[in-house]
């Protein structure tokens, strides 16, 4: 299975957009790496590390693309806002479960992180990021 594999559907034709996609679908893949070993060997500290880059690599890019998005005026800029402030719940959500917990169900937690990830990547690039990319055709 190629999970968190580029495909060409992805591409918005925005260099530094689809760059920054690009990088959190990698992010994606090592997490998805993660959750298909099953050798038995503690993957705490690389589950955090996970969580930590998602949270501070989307948090750069969201900054990046909104700031974009004002300077062209886009009329829809409120729903980008507003899924990613949903995605920024949910990755603080996972990222502030007890540190136990995560230790003790890490095979759940990053099951529940890969499936909530590539479910947003997916939509979220294909939908909402589709949308503010045919405007800008028009601009």
């Amino acid at each position: 299975m190629a999970a968190f594999q580029w495909k060409e559907e992805y591409n918005l034709n925005i260099g530094e957009i689809d760059k920054q996609h690009r990088k959190l679908l990698e992010i994606g893949r090592r997490a998805y790496d993660i959750a298909v070993i099953d050798d038995g060997y503690d993957r705490y500290d690389e589950i955090m590390t996970i969580i930590d880059e998602l949270l501070d690599y989307t948090k750069y890019h969201f900054e990046y693309e909104e700031k974009m998005l004002k300077e062209c005026n886009y009329d829809h800029i409120h729903t980008q806002e507003e899924e990613h402030g949903h995605y920024v719940y949910k990755m603080n959500e996972v990222a502030s479960r007890d540190e136990e917990d995560i230790d003790d169900n890490q095979r759940k937690v990053i099951l529940e992180l890969i499936d909530f990830l590539s479910e947003w990547i997916s939509k979220h690039i294909n939908v909402e990021d589709r949308k503010y990319a045919l405007f800008l055709k028009t601009v």
